[in-house]
């Protein structure tokens, strides 16, 4: 059984995004309010067909709640997720590498359900899998530790005692080193060797899905897994502004405002 089930309106889409990296560190305020502003144009321009909207990770650039306090900004993006809720258009965060420690903020404060895994999609007679995509497939021990680390309760439990002006500004020069900073408009394309790709087949064989719908490449990705089956990479929108669009049927990559 999927752990979520939608039944597709006539006329009703799915939307899909990933790796916003709001609060990105590397640009300047305005840059970054430009930049929030655009994201919620797109949200815009959407929610007249949309059914639900899936924030596919690394939605922030860096992200921790401590019991009273959460980092500043964002509020034109968060203001209008919660208007969507509020529209009866359910909104689902994924926590990504960067916003992993997403904890119930987000759920109390804005409605939306968070997930800190792929999760199995079903809609209408189509199965997806969807998830940021960090820490899958082979490769990649020294994030996979890390992650093990950052995810720890007790790691978390000592961070908490940092102060948050200390604490945040630490996670925002970590976030300086983020490779969608360095990489510019294109990563490389590493064929069979992209270690998702790898993953979507390891997983095809346990069980057949339609489409598997990630983030974190940072690379608008379509490659087919067999006759049968697709890996669609949602992109960024630091650089490309890809987003993807799901009827029921078909899967489409779109560029918002051609990346302008």
């Amino acid at each position: 059984m999927a752990d979520l089930n939608i039944e597709l309106k006539k006329n009703k889409k799915i939307y899909f995004a990933s790796d916003f990296h709001l609060g990105l560190s590397a640009f300047s305020r305005k840059h970054e309010i430009d930049r929030e502003k655009k994201i919620i144009r797109w949200l815009n321009s959407i929610e007249k067909n949309a059914q639900a909207i899936f924030l596919v990770g690394d939605i922030y650039d860096f992200w921790y709640e401590y019991k009273h306090v959460v980092p500043k900004g964002f509020v034109r993006f968060m203001g209008k997720i919660a208007s969507l809720e509020d529209n009866g258009i359910p909104v689902y965060f994924f926590t990504g590498n960067h916003d992993l420690w997403l904890f119930r903020y987000l759920q109390q404060e804005l409605g939306v359900e968070v997930y800190e895994k792929p999760i199995e999609l079903q809609v209408n007679d189509s199965n997806l899998l969807i998830g940021h995509g960090d820490g899958l497939g082979p490769g990649d021990i020294f994030y996979k530790i890390l992650k093990k680390i950052f995810t720890n309760k007790f790691t978390q439990w000592i961070f908490k005692w940092i102060h948050p002006d200390i604490g945040i500004g630490l996670g925002r020069r970590w976030s300086k080193s983020s490779r969608i900073r360095k990489s510019g408009k294109y990563e490389p394309f590493l064929g069979e060797k992209e270690f998702l790709i790898q993953y979507c087949k390891e997983k095809e064989i346990e069980k057949h899905h339609d489409f598997y719908i990630f983030g974190h490449r940072h690379l608008p990705l379509d490659v087919e897994i067999n006759v049968r089956s697709k890996y669609y990479n949602l992109g960024e929108w630091v650089h490309n502004f890809t987003f993807g669009e799901f009827d029921g049927e078909t899967f489409k990559l779109k560029t918002f405002e051609d990346g302008s």
